[in-house]
């Protein structure tokens, strides 16, 4: 493969791959917006600070609070104080949070399943193999 044809294989997938991200988050969402869910899916593996979703989040203090604040408000997140240091918040999913996670991702799996539909069946396969490669390029 050439530099040139490598340089386009670089710009095409980085560019699919945003696009495919998008529409899954936008095409298929509930009441809750990107930022929200992707803090509701870091809670569903345990309770986290305000600080440390942040930090998870690459967002400032300030935007954490805000974006928190919103799912309390909406009952998908529950606040309790820190047992052992009373200036912290401990963060937690209720059972409607957990509810919005298992439908939201029922929705983005629906809408890529009905694309994925209209593929032949050596599509499908050439992309279950494209899965596992893009898999590894994303791990490393």
């Amino acid at each position: 493969m050439t530099r040139a044809q490598k340089d386009r294989l670089t710009s095409d997938l980085r560019v699919v791959c945003m696009r495919i991200s998008r529409r899954v988050r936008f095409e298929s969402t509930t009441d809750v917006a990107p930022h929200q869910f992707s803090v509701l899916i870091r809670l569903e593996d345990g309770p986290r600070t305000p600080k440390e979703l942040a930090d998870i989040e690459r967002v400032s203090a300030p935007s954490m609070s805000r974006t928190v604040t919103g799912l309390v408000e909406r009952g998908y997140v529950d606040r309790a104080d820190d047992p052992t240091d009373g200036r912290q918040v401990i963060l937690s999913l209720t059972a409607e949070g957990r509810r919005t996670v298992r439908e939201t991702r029922r929705r983005r799996d629906q809408w890529l399943a009905t694309r994925l539909e209209r593929l032949t069946d050596d599509e499908r396969a050439l992309l279950a193999d494209a899965a596992a490669l893009l898999e590894r390029v994303s791990a490393e």
